[in-house]
Formats: structure tokens, sequence, C-alpha cells
């Protein structure tokens, strides 16, 4: 159903009409341009290709091949902006501004071959000096481009194979025990409102945005549970005149599995009810109306860490922490992967599940009380 200010009508003979601004007279009257579809969803995509060909001076007709790639970069990313998360939205962004137009943007279709795409994919490591992670997460980008271009735009351009850099493993700091008896000792003494929600991180596993966003509201003493419901984060600013801004907002979490409910431990429900105020719209991390964003709880964890003499402890170690101590107390594996909010149980497996020696060193002895 078309809606009230997009020119997209139903013809009588049964397709759909989308309007678009294509130009202007030298009266300053407005020239319109019109696009046809069996669908409202065909006429109003084509519309919206046909007004971002405009904005970047491209033909509207003619050989496509003729087309710089930064159009269709250009095309493809217009066509996420509602169809994806704003922080989904804005990472897509940043690695087509920062690294896919500047490298590619000037290419031709015909030029956009494997072997160009392999240059570019060594240049981003070795030159720009960016991880293996990075490069990865840029061309998965560019392969989306790849993928709508070819299959909007067929015959353009020609196949493209992709290959990913080896991401090297490195093994996530996770607190020893006697380090995480020496921090929950630290937090306990003289406990405010910040060191309590650390507390509570470090105990249930929560992500620090989903910490920042965390209200009392959504923490019921009587069911013993958690709530997450949403998260923070500090993204850049699309929609304002000043782009180069950054703005905080709280939205839904990471993913549709990170929407969970915490059972509570018996040493969680006591810390909640010591710490628990009488109005419960008020935030964990603040006791107050206002939150504190990421950046600066992690500049308190920072300070916290340095105080305990212990170092490359950052908030996310809270969380590995968490899924490790779980696992060697003989945690369920599925139970454990929907507290930690993951997809499924090998995310938890092969990222946050991290076996101390003396773990290893218990499941080995195990072998000898076999007698082997």
């Amino acid at each position: 159903m078309s809606k009230k200010g997009e020119n997209i009508f139903k013809r009588k003979d049964g397709r759909w009409e989308a309007r678009y601004v294509k130009g202007y007279e030298v009266s300053g009257k407005i020239r319109y341009g019109f696009c046809y579809g069996k669908t409202y969803r065909e006429a109003k995509e084509k519309a919206l290709i046909a007004k971002i060909a405009v904005m970047n001076n491209a033909p509207l007709m003619g050989k496509k091949r003729n087309w710089k790639f930064e159009f269709f970069c250009n095309e493809w990313l217009e066509m996420q902006r509602c169809e994806v998360k704003e922080s989904t939205f804005v990472k897509y962004e940043l690695c087509l501004r920062r690294h896919i137009l500047p490298g590619l943007g000037e290419y031709y279709p015909y030029a956009v071959t494997t072997d160009t795409v392999e240059v570019f994919k060594q240049k981003l490591l070795l030159e720009e000096k960016l991880s293996p992670k990075m490069v990865k997460d840029i061309l998965m980008v560019l392969h989306a481009v790849l993928k709508y271009a070819s299959r909007k735009h067929p015959g353009v351009f020609a196949a493209v194979e992709i290959q990913y850099p080896r991401e090297e493993k490195k093994e996530a700091r996770i607190l020893t025990l006697e380090e995480q008896r020496r921090f929950v000792n630290y937090l306990q003494t003289d406990m405010d409102n910040c060191k309590f929600s650390i507390l509570l991180a470090l105990l249930s596993g929560i992500r620090i945005g989903e910490l920042c966003a965390l209200r009392w509201e959504n923490i019921s003493l009587e069911e013993r549970t958690i709530r997450i419901d949403s998260t923070m984060q500090r993204l850049k600013d699309t929609s304002g005149e000043d782009k180069g801004r950054t703005r905080v907002v709280i939205g839904n979490p990471k993913s549709q599995t990170s929407s969970r409910v915490i059972p509570m431990s018996e040493s969680i429900m006591e810390l909640c009810m010591k710490m628990k105020p009488d109005n419960t719209k008020v935030y964990l991390l603040t006791g107050t109306d206002h939150y504190m964003e990421p950046r600066t709880l992690q500049y308190r964890m920072r300070r916290y860490t340095k105080e305990c003499g212990m170092e490359g402890v950052h908030f996310h170690t809270l969380r590995h922490t968490f899924a490790t101590r779980c696992v060697e107390a003989g945690f369920e594996l599925k139970s454990l992967s929907e507290i930690l909010g993951h997809s499924n149980t090998s995310v938890t497996l092969n990222r946050y599940i991290h076996s101390s020696m003396d773990f290893k060193r218990d499941n080995m002895n195990k072998l000898s009380d076999l007698g082997l």
C-alpha cells in the first residue's frame, strides 16, 4: 500500500507507477520521471535507483558498464538504510566511505575483477596495516555490494572470487580465580552503583552496552530474573548536517537471541536486594534518570583494574571470565548459550569458553582414574 508523499500510485491497468524528481526547467518547473512495476515494491525500488542516479549524476539510460563502481555502492547502501539496524548501517557506511570507495570507487564494472579485489585486499593489509578481522569485514561488505549489483544489473559485472584473510586466533584474557576474588573484594568495598553494576556483569555475562541501558525495572526480585531488552551504543551521526559527530543510541539488543531473560544466582539476588532503590525507572549504573555511556564505563573499569593491580583487562574480559567459570562449574552448554544471548552453542564454544590450565589438568587426570 502506498504511503502519503511517496508519489506511488496504482494505475487502472493494474501496474504501479512511481514518480521521482528528474530535474527542473529553466522556469523552475519540476521535471518528473516515471517508473513502473507489477508490484508497489518493484516500482518503489526502481524509483529509488533512479533518484540515486540523479544524485550521483549518473546516466539513467545508456550502458551501465560506463557507470563507475561508486554508483553501485551508493545504490546498495541506500537500499540497506531501511533494511538493517542503525548500528549495522553505520558500519556499512564506514566501510564504504573509508575503504571501498577510495580504493575501488573510480573503477568501471569491467575493471572490478578477482585480481583487482586481491590487490585491494593486500593494500588494506600491508599498506593500511588493518587487522585481518577488519579487512574481512570490509570484504564482506564488498561481496554484498557485488552480489546485489549482479542481481539487480545482470551482465554488468564479471564473476569475482574473494579470498578472505586468515584470522589469527588470539587467546582471550581471562581472570584467574585469584584475580577474580581480588576484583570481587575490591568492588564490594565501598560499593556504589557503578561497582555493583560491574560486579553484576561479572556474575551474569552481560555485555557493556546492555549494562549501560539496564534499568531497575528490568530486574524482578519476585521472579529472580534480569530482562535484557535494550542496548546502548555511541554511533556516528548519519542523520544531521555534521556527520562527523557521534551520538548515543539506545535500541534493540545485538540480535534477536540477545533479547533474553537471565535467572539470578543467590549471590546476584543478595546484591540486588541490597542495592535496589525505590524508583525502578533509574539506571543501574547511576541510580538516576541519567545514563552512563559505554565509553565512560570503560574509563571507570580501567581505573578499577589498575587499582587492583591487573593488566590487560577490558570490560569484555568479564564476559569471557563468566563463560569460562560456568563451564568449569559443569554448566549445561545450551543453557549457557541462552544466558549469553548467542544464536547457537558453537558461538559459545568457539569464542567464549577458555579452560584454565588447572581445569585442563583435572580433566587429564580423569584418564588416570581409568587406569590409562
